[in-house]
């Protein structure tokens, strides 16, 4: 008579001990690249008045927006200069040297004084800020994504999906922190100091996830010296198609993460409620993210990817526009909650298998290098501009409070027709 087997290996635990350090360390690092990209918008309506003061509210709205947007400007510069720095010298030297930056970034929008208090240097310190911390944040997804799917290729959807999932982590914070100040600050106090509170949160984050990335090794080496082409290059000359597909893979997942960024200012400035009420509906479709994008991860592991994401993709487009003629029919709190909720969980579904898909259109050699790029392009085209877009669009009388709505449409057929030819060339 033979011992029985253990159920779980001493190998296994082992395993997964190191799996959860390796989800942690990326997770921890990449929530803080978001959790500070996120609070820059979700206190826009302060950070106006404290940088970009202007006669039209309006207009220094605007001014703080395009600040918001020419941050991701410099992030596809980011994704390809970091990028093939990762595919070149390895995962883990790229992601150190993006959360150092984000730090340093966070730090000088925590101290920096108001445009009261030293005029123009004020905004251009801010915008060289935001600069930093774009670049920072283009190196982040292409390195952490690689990281993470070359530790784990047979679950790459679960693993991957850490990647939006800590996102949502970082923007509950950021909803969380707009949610309590508003609360328990006068107005007054919150336009004077309470908005730096978030920024000094964030910067003590830096140092606990720099000690935890400077603890885990890549899953593969580096190549030698002189034995690869430039990872650039090859994205650029045989990888278009990839990276085109990839980018409107990406588009309508990050159009809906930037309006639920948008929503605190919607709320107050399009249906003029107060600001709690869109951190509150914000706080929920986070919570969403963080929950449900492993779940979908891991579902897309035995299912498939893209008969996954076209699912989704459908149910977004068919409630875009009724949840937008809610919001705007009946601007309820509870209302308001209901609908950005229910898109956050249709896009937390939509998200959690995207960082695999996109990483599966890319070999290894070019891994980095070609998710930077793509996703970078896409966030700046269909994400980090499209405050600054929606803004305008609701500034014209046909299109009003339903910009958002008619905005979100677009983007998703873009994104149905990447996931189709993504299908039918069986490209992931």
């Amino acid at each position: 008579m033979t011992l029985s087997t253990p159920l779980t290996s001493e190998a296994d635990v082992v395993d997964k001990k190191n799996i959860t350090r390796l989800i942690v360390a990326t997770s921890v690092g990449n929530a803080l690249e978001w959790y500070d990209i996120s609070v820059y918008a979700y206190f826009a309506v302060y950070l106006s008045k404290a940088f970009f003061p202007a006669n039209d509210p309006t207009t220094s709205l605007l001014l703080t927006f395009g600040s918001f947007g020419l941050s991701f400007l410099i992030r596809p510069i980011g994704g390809i200069v970091l990028g093939a720095y990762a595919d070149r010298h390895g995962r883990k030297a790229s992601l150190m040297l993006s959360i150092v930056l984000m730090t340093l970034g966070t730090l000088v929008l925590a101290l920096m004084p108001t445009y009261q208090t030293i005029g123009i240097l004020a905004p251009i310190a801010v915008m060289l800020a935001r600069l930093v911390q774009g670049f920072s944040a283009g190196g982040e997804f292409g390195s952490s994504t690689a990281f993470l799917v070359e530790h784990m290729p047979e679950r790459r959807g679960f693993v991957a999906s850490w990647q939006f999932a800590s996102q949502g982590v970082s923007g509950l914070l950021g909803a969380g922190f707009g949610a309590l100040l508003t609360s328990l600050m006068s107005p007054d106090d919150l336009q004077s100091w309470g908005w730096r509170l978030p920024f000094l949160f964030g910067v003590l984050i830096g140092p606990v996830g720099i000690y935890i990335r400077n603890h885990v090794d890549d899953a593969t080496p580096p190549p030698a010296a002189g034995k690869q082409d430039s990872p650039v290059r090859e994205v650029f000359a045989r990888q278009k198609l990839a990276t085109m597909l990839a980018i409107g893979a990406l588009a309508v997942s990050t159009a809906v993460n930037y309006l639920i960024v948008y929503m605190p200012t919607y709320v107050v400035k399009t249906l003029n409620l107060a600001p709690s009420v869109g951190f509150i509906a914000a706080f929920a479709a986070q919570t969403a993210v963080a929950l449900l994008a492993p779940i979908a991860g891991l579902v897309s592991d035995k299912i498939g990817r893209t008969t996954h994401m076209i699912l989704f993709a459908l149910l977004l487009l068919v409630s875009i526009f009724p949840a937008f003629l809610l919001l705007t029919g009946k601007p309820t709190p509870t209302i308001i909650l209901i609908g950005v909720l229910w898109l956050g969980v249709l896009k937390s579904l939509y998200y959690g298998p995207l960082a695999a898909l996109m990483s599966e259109l890319f070999p290894a050699a070019t891994r980095s290098t070609g998710l930077g790029l793509s996703y970078n392009i896409g966030v700046t085209l269909f994400g980090g501009m499209g405050p600054a877009i929606m803004t305008w669009m609701g500034g014209f009388a046909p299109i009003g409070e339903l910009a958002p709505g008619y905005y979100l449409t677009g983007v998703c057929l873009l994104s149905l027709w990447a996931l189709f030819t993504i299908r039918r060339l069986r490209l992931a």
